[in-house]
């Protein structure tokens, strides 16, 4: 890395972050900014240590040579996101369980739980969504990212953001609206290197070789353009003073609910579902090496799905003062989400006609496939729950928590996780994986995980809402909702297992991918019907 101006801007800016904590108005911005102090300085001392100071002109770039150094990075990232995401949730189910645990101020229930969805959807997922879009758009486009060292920025940007957003929450430096979103100056930053992204992202589609836009560029595009919108529009908010954390939301009363439900469904219809299925249009294919089953339905499955999706939001706020008509018009276009997300499946699924055998002998299809199951199962179960009189038995009850994670956990994790074993051999040099029977173990350890999970959060939510509704001959309620709780126990502690469970799963990848890296390969008998069985002539 030549000596640029990368470490004088880190260096600036942790100067800048000393002021900030030195003329604060309150404390809990004067310990975010010495949070960004260290950070960047950290930054800079690895900058310098890893500088050259060869002031000459660099040669010329091979532009035939794919940029992968970011997406190493942002795989190494994704890994290490994911385990540290999973802990902190593990730690809430034990939390909800037991409630000893909960430690104040900082570790409590109320801090942790921000900690734990943003961790596993914006740092693990987020990570993952960059990664594998800057290695999938150079590669279907036959072109080095666009931007030069831009990527780099965006991936370091990023993780600085996590960072903030992370060590916020556990200060009780947020928003303290529905998603608890981080303070002002932390939104401000995500939307500059947002920006940067897609800079990086769509520039490099402007300059492709390729006459052709490949269907999973499209779906990284919509995912990039949208979340823009979504985070600027969400998160407009006037900050009291520029050296506080207080800041007031630009909406208020059913307008405020209203924006953040169309922003928290929409960033699941296109964070964690349009990106994830531009991984499943390459990384399935490329996997099973077999072309999609339909391109055709492949576009029409796109146009359909982000024309409805952004209209879904308002059926998360059944039964409020929000009007009837968006309440109905949330529900109507929720419903018909269905047919082009099944749509989607039966493409990923029927992309391995021929190739069938591959589910038994080859465990990262086999958890890419099992992915694929989760999104149709996930998105069938949905458009049900919006329906209004299934959802005043669903509604804040954990029916809904069982739904959110045999989506999460099901659709984005495990498709996640293929296309990374898909990813660290080619992007490390290496002929294989470390092993290929943990990848197997792997499978195991999270659809059972997930099974147990979701099953415990079922029906402890069917539970709940039929004890909250349950009335004696004189009209009275039969359970207080302390009791309600308490029949809670044992379906907590079951969820709690499952977590530890998908839990383990990372961490066996962690290790897989560790040792890839360093390339090392374990001696290993074949998966039983891998090797091609020869048969007599006849």
């Amino acid at each position: 890395m030549k000596f640029g101006t990368e470490i004088i801007l880190l260096s600036l800016g942790a100067f800048l972050a000393m002021l900030g904590a030195a003329f604060a108005h309150d404390d809990l911005f004067a310990s975010h900014m010495w949070v960004l102090v260290f950070a960047l300085a950290a930054g800079a001392i690895v900058l310098l240590r890893n500088t050259s100071f060869d002031m000459r002109p660099a040669g010329p770039v091979d532009n035939s040579v794919y940029m992968e150094g970011p997406i190493r990075y942002g795989v190494i990232a994704t890994v290490f996101w994911a385990v540290v995401g999973l802990l902190v949730g593990v730690v809430v189910a034990a939390q909800l369980a037991f409630p000893d645990l909960n430690i104040e101020p900082w570790f409590n229930f109320g801090r942790m739980r921000p900690l734990h969805t943003s961790a596993v959807i914006f740092a693990f997922g987020g990570n993952a969504l960059i990664a594998t879009s800057m290695y999938v758009v150079q590669r279907t486009s036959r072109v080095r990212l666009f931007g030069g060292n831009l990527a780099w920025y965006v991936f370091w940007g990023y993780q600085l953001f996590i960072v903030m957003a992370a060590t916020g929450y556990l200060l009780g430096i947020t928003q303290s609206r529905e998603y608890a979103e981080p303070e002002w100056y932390v939104d401000i930053f995500l939307t500059v290197v947002w920006v940067a992204y897609l800079i990086v992202f769509f520039g490099t589609i402007l300059t492709r070789k390729e006459p052709h836009i490949y269907v999973a560029n499209w779906f990284f595009l919509s995912f990039i353009v949208t979340i823009a919108m979504l985070h600027v529009v969400n998160n407009l908010a006037v900050p009291v003073s520029f050296l506080g954390t207080k800041s007031y939301s630009a909406f208020a009363g059913v307008q405020d609910a209203l924006t953040q439900w169309w922003y928290g469904h929409n960033a699941v219809g296109f964070f964690l579902t349009a990106g994830f299925l531009g991984m499943m249009y390459y990384f399935i294919p490329k996997q099973a090496n077999r072309p999609i089953y339909s391109y055709r339905l492949s576009i029409i499955h796109f146009w359909s799905l982000i024309f409805l999706y952004i209209w879904a939001g308002p059926h998360h706020l059944h039964f409020t003062a929000l009007p009837d008509w968006a309440q109905t018009l949330g529900m109507v276009f929720s419903i018909m989400l269905w047919m082009p997300s099944w749509g989607g499946m039966i493409n990923g699924l029927m992309t391995l006609s021929g190739a069938w055998d591959k589910i038994r002998t080859d465990p990262i299809i086999r958890m890419m496939v099992m992915a694929v199951a989760f999104y149709g199962m996930a998105t069938f179960e949905g458009p049900v729950m919006s329906i209004r009189s299934v959802n005043a038995l669903s509604h804040y009850t954990d029916w809904t928590i069982g739904h959110v994670h045999s989506g999460a956990l099901g659709w984005n994790g495990l498709i996640t996780f293929g296309a990374i074993y898909f990813l660290v051999p080619k992007l490390w040099g290496r002929e294989r994986l470390y092993s290929i029977r943990m990848v197997s173990w792997h499978f195991w350890l999270a659809t059972l995980g997930i099974v147990v999970y979701a099953a415990s959060m079922w029906v402890a939510g069917i539970q709940q809402g039929l004890m909250w509704r349950e009335y004696n001959e004189q009209g009275f309620l039969v359970y207080s909702f302390a009791e309600t709780v308490a029949a809670m126990f044992p379906y907590y502690v079951a969820r709690m297992f499952g977590g530890l469970l998908f839990l383990a799963g990372a961490l066996l990848m962690a290790w897989n991918v560790t040792m890839t890296i360093l390339g090392h390969q374990r001696e290993e008998e074949p998966i039983p019907g891998s090797a091609p069985q020869l048969q007599p002539a006849e």
